[in-house]
């Protein structure tokens, strides 16, 4: 019996113990499967609303481009500053939501149930809204965008 026999690493190939850590980082095999915290839920939602929100404001500022009213350009410039906004928002998720190793990806509708999958640290689900409360949600939202821009509005005068 040589010294070798009992050393699990020789069983195969030679690996030293550094590569064997850096290829369980890279292939996540040290870590486990975690569901989403209820903020991480939280921002799986917005991830989801946020997109449909901002085609919304982007179709309205369209109907608003193409119609004559006295104070359109004042119109323009809302729904231009609230597209910025939930832009920005959007983009700031994004970004934390890759930080926290999420990804969101759009699945299926059925009925009134729009469904996307999401993919937490391993941890793989199906996240369903009923588009009612995505109408009320976003309508919720919007007027928090836009009563921030009239209290801007109004901190002016």
């Amino acid at each position: 019996m040589s010294k070798l026999d009992g050393n699990e690493r020789w069983k195969s190939k030679m690996l030293l113990t550094e590569h064997q850590e850096q290829y369980d980082n890279r292939h996540g095999a040290g870590i486990p499967a975690a569901r989403p915290t209820e903020e991480e839920m939280i921002m799986i939602r917005d991830s989801i609303l946020l997109p449909y929100m901002l085609s919304m404001v982007e179709k309205s500022i369209d109907d608003i481009e193409y119609r004559s009213n006295l104070l359109k350009p004042l119109y323009l410039t809302a729904g231009k500053v609230v597209r910025s906004r939930i832009s920005e928002d959007l983009y700031g998720l994004r970004r934390e939501l890759s930080k926290r190793n999420i990804r969101v990806i759009r699945d299926v509708q059925e009925d009134m149930v729009v469904y996307h999958r999401f993919i937490c640290r391993g941890y793989e689900d199906r996240f369903g809204i009923v588009r009612d409360v995505i109408r009320s949600e976003i309508s919720v939202r919007l007027s928090r965008y836009i009563k921030e821009i009239a209290e801007r509005l109004a901190s002016r005068e």
